[in-house]
């Protein structure tokens, strides 16, 4: 349940004292709370469902043996007591709580830990995007009926994170191969499946039993009695569901925060906010499948990074409330080089390259073409998007392609599709969003290891010195001079330009609806959504 990003604690247990309350602790537990998905799950099943949209479902289901407070950015404890990280860095030890049970009523055991760890490695059942966090460590010893000690294999830093973040999942349940679990959940979290109608809505119910209700930490969270997720992909449809009551909280773009949502029933019935914080933004990006011939050449590919004018396109579309990307993770990151610049907008320079990688229109068809392995070749390619909101960005460079004599279609996929094609490999080019962890791990999507079947280095990316700086800074346990690794990494890919890079969020925009009540609009990592609750 707990999705904790990556950090390090060196020596013993530690746990963050007097941590501050989330939430409200008297506020009363009822009604249903209804949200929308703006995609529908891959798959319920966590041994699979590593998209977005199945991770916020799975998260309200499954819990992990430690989290983060939301305020201070410290572990505290959840299905584990308390750990021990040896001094010599060699293992780690936890304490697994005694009075959690699964929604079935099962209780959760060291058994079921060590099988959610080791699961990790079947070959049946190994998830590519999962594989590289858990490589580190060699084994799990169960070493009483309440303790589990990890073997460490090699030095990470965040071999806590990744252990503590782990999803703990009932062996009896998931062990067996030949359930089909796609549309199921059986997890120890505060929220159980009630109902899952395809193409149309998925339903939570609180799980009364919850081992977390006893605890302090846990009193101002989770007080809806059920949560109602709407599937529906359009933004505008969307937000006109929300005006009409049928959602009680909602995601906005800066367009409809800034143009969308005005009159009478603003500021009263339905509340929008527009709140900045600590907690990671996302990257949209064009990606270019680099086992394509047309995108080879890195001349090429910086042409086509300079046709983006990200400047207008922030303006007209997020009404300057974003900030041009500058490379792979979102500037605002420790990790990221703060001497990155932004790609300027320079149509002449993207045609000069165009034309030194040896691209011109021969035919005066206006589509630049090129003899590649003996064929003649025009410069045309398809983006795929999951995402109709895509859409309009990519018409405006479309536009500008056009000028350069490059010719693009866009197509959008829905979303099972889209990812069994980025799964496979079978695209041009693709647009999508990653949101990076505040202590940041570039291995699952720019390690030339990660260039695998459902790994998410799909558009197979591969340079040996960030590979050997990347494997560097996974081994450095300071912070600082981790920096120094990984911000010359992110240098170095932005040079590369595997990407077109676009721009990084600075505010989370969301409305929700008068009924539903908060302590504050964010705290210092998060909205905060878990410890909301409604109006009686």
């Amino acid at each position: 349940m707990w999705k904790v990003a990556l950090g390090i604690i060196l020596g013993g247990s530690v746990w963050a004292a007097k941590a501050p309350v989330i939430g409200s602790p008297d506020a009363p537990v009822g009604g249903t709370f209804y949200r929308n998905l703006e995609g529908e799950p891959a798959t319920l099943n966590p041994l699979r469902g590593t998209d977005y949209y199945s991770s916020v479902v799975e998260g309200y289901a499954f819990d992990s043996l430690l989290m983060r407070n939301i305020e201070t950015f410290e572990f505290e404890p959840a299905l584990a007591e308390k750990y021990d990280l040896a001094k010599d860095g060699k293992s780690i030890t936890f304490t697994l709580r005694q009075n959690a049970k699964f929604h079935d009523g099962t209780p959760v055991t060291v058994e079921d830990v060590k099988f959610s760890f080791d699961v990790n490695f079947d070959s049946k059942l190994a998830d590519a995007v999962k594989i590289s966090y858990f490589e580190n460590i060699e084994k799990a010893e169960i070493i009483s009926p309440t303790q589990i000690k990890f073997i460490i294999k090699r030095k990470y830093f965040g071999n806590v994170e990744v252990l503590g973040g782990m999803e703990i999942l009932p062996r009896a349940y998931y062990g067996d191969l030949k359930k089909k679990m796609n549309k199921t959940m059986m997890g120890s979290g505060p929220y159980m499946l009630e109902k899952y109608d395809q193409g149309k809505s998925i339903v939570l119910k609180r799980n009364p039993n919850w081992w977390g209700f006893d605890l302090p930490q846990f009193r101002g969270y989770y007080k809806f009695d059920k949560i109602f997720f709407r599937l529906i992909k359009d933004e505008n449809a969307v937000l006109e569901t929300f005006k009409k009551g049928d959602l009680d909280f909602t995601g906005l773009t800066p367009e409809q925060y800034e143009k969308k949502t005005d009159g009478d029933i603003w500021g009263k019935t339905l509340i929008k906010e527009a709140v900045q914080n600590s907690g990671s933004k996302s990257t949209p990006f064009l990606g270019f499948n680099l086992r394509n011939l047309l995108f080879k050449n890195k001349d090429v590919r910086k042409a086509l990074s300079l046709l983006v004018d990200r400047k207008m396109m922030i303006e007209k579309f997020f009404y300057n409330k974003n900030i041009p990307a500058t490379g792979p993770w979102y500037q605002q990151n420790p990790y990221a080089d703060p001497k990155a610049k932004p790609i300027p907008f320079d149509p002449a320079a993207a045609r000069v390259l165009f034309t030194k990688a040896g691209w011109a229109d021969s035919n005066k068809d206006g589509v630049l073409d090129k003899i590649i392995d003996n064929k003649p070749t025009d410069f045309r390619f398809t983006i795929i998007v999951a995402n109709p909101i895509w859409e309009k960005y990519l018409t405006v460079y479309k536009e500008e392609l056009k000028k350069a004599g490059v010719d693009v279609s866009i197509k959008l996929v829905e979303w099972n599709a889209f990812q069994k094609l980025l799964d496979e490999g079978s695209f041009e080019a693709v647009a999508l969003s990653w949101t990076g962890s505040i202590e940041y791990d570039p291995k699952q999507i720019w390690h030339s290891e990660s260039i695998q079947k459902g790994a998410s280095n799909f558009i197979a990316y591969s340079n040996p010195e960030v590979d050997k700086l990347i494997d560097k800074a996974r081994e450095e346990l300071n912070s600082e001079k981790r920096k120094v690794q990984l911000r010359k990494a992110y240098s170095m890919i932005a040079n590369d330009y595997p990407y077109v890079f676009l721009w990084n969020a600075q505010y989370s925009f969301y409305a929700i609806n008068k009924r539903v009540q908060q302590v504050k609009p964010t705290y210092k990592y998060d909205i905060g959504l878990g410890a909301w609750w409604l109006a009686k």
